[in-house]
């Protein structure tokens, strides 16, 4: 019985510690496996875009694995997950493939690495250096320093010139924006490949994949939510699919507070900062509030959920983004709050700080994976419009 225990915790060790060594391979032998079982077929879109395919390329792989969201039902439910032989991991090992696309597919590829081995630390570093610079850049910009207040309109530029600023957030955010559409259009290429499951655009499969992504279907775990530690077992709960909206569309009104701002100043030269009760700050404020509740869920929910669910390598990123939008978001709030305080000075250094280091950093970590899964989506609503040709009929 010992030896039975301690064969059953060695597997078991392996499966937390990581599959093969070429993610590409471990993806295409579980999927090979899970093709021939079918059993979690109903549980989210990976499984029916599976039974298209009889065998498996890099190119299937790369886009089964996005996507997958990682909602572990399917490892639950599995008969030959460990300690069974076949070790089937369908989450970790589609994890290992989309933490290798990030760098794969990332330009330059070179910054990708570096964030890749050391998410969480590049992070704080680059936002601290950044928020250094800002609040250099404060105190020898006149006399008042980092400790003055400033109110009214304009006060934020009296500290820091306009023009100053958009040209450094402006030439970062084309930037991120340049290297987040190589990667895309990386990725893309790689996966939308002649075959048998080639499709067409449509304008009812590109809103088929809109709905999805935007209301985030297939993280559901096939109607049950994502499984979280739950006493001394493991249970589902639409709590992950909650707290990720609530940072998608906290993330969304800020870039809508932002937008409104840019059209106040250049349309109708109105300065910030603006009101309490203006659009820009309302649409901010919730939005910082959404992004502050979903990040710190989140954050909360890694530590509770299965390890064998997870690539530990990827741990990094997924910390290093979640803390770069809480952070962004909380600073932005005490701006907010404390904008006509000596404190200003300070947390516009601070809020500056890091959100440009997210801006820089947005399209080598955890973000592009919303990308990359949309347009993974795209090409699962385009294929399911089509007979499949493995003579299966779609579920």
């Amino acid at each position: 019985m010992n030896a039975l225990n301690d064969l059953i915790a060695a597997a078991r060790r392996q499966a937390v510690a990581g599959a093969l060594a070429d993610p590409g391979a471990e993806g295409a032998r579980v999927m090979g496996i899970c093709n021939s079982c079918r059993y979690c077929e109903g549980y989210c879109a990976v499984f029916p875009a599976m039974e298209r395919r009889a065998e498996f390329s890099r190119a299937d792989v790369d886009f089964l694995a996005n996507l997958c969201h990682n909602c572990g039902a399917c490892y639950y439910a599995c008969q030959y997950a460990p300690p069974h032989d076949f070790a089937i991991n369908v989450p970790r090992a589609l994890a290992q493939v989309r933490l290798e696309n990030y760098e794969r597919f990332a330009w330059p590829r070179r910054l990708a690495s570096l964030y890749r081995r050391q998410g969480t630390a590049v992070v704080f570093a680059l936002a601290f250096a950044l928020t250094l610079f800002f609040a250099l850049a404060i105190a020898l910009a006149g006399p008042r320093g980092l400790l003055a207040a400033h109110s009214g309109a304009g006060s934020f530029y009296a500290v820091l010139p306009h023009g100053l600023l958009v040209a450094i957030f402006g030439a970062s955010f084309l930037f991120s924006l340049v290297a987040l559409a190589i990667g895309a259009a990386r990725y893309w290429q790689a996966i939308d490949v002649p075959g048998p499951n080639a499709a067409p655009a449509s304008g009812a499969a590109t809103a088929q994949a809109a709905r999805d992504a935007l209301t985030l279907r297939h993280l559901d775990g096939g109607g049950d939510g994502c499984y979280v530690r739950s006493g001394l077992d493991f249970a589902p709960t639409s709590q992950r699919r909650l707290l990720h909206h609530l940072l998608f569309y906290g993330f969304l009104l800020c870039f809508a507070a932002t937008s409104v701002g840019t059209i106040y100043h250049y349309g109708f030269g109105w300065q910030a900062p603006y009101g309490s009760l203006s659009l820009p700050t309302l649409l901010g404020t919730l939005g910082g509030l959404g992004i502050v509740a979903g990040t710190a869920g989140l954050l909360w929910l890694r530590r509770i959920r299965d390890e064998a669910l997870a690539d530990p390598a990827q741990a990094p990123l997924d910390r290093g983004l979640l803390h770069l939008l809480l952070w962004s978001a909380a600073s932005g709030l005490l701006l907010t709050l404390l904008r006509a305080s000596p404190l200003m000075p300070s947390l516009l250094a601070l809020h500056l700080g890091f959100v440009l280091a997210l801006f820089l950093l947005l399209p080598y970590g955890k973000f592009v994976h919303g990308v990359y899964r949309s347009l993974a989506l795209l090409k699962h609503a385009r294929e399911a419009r089509t007979p499949n040709p493995v003579g299966f009929a779609d579920s």
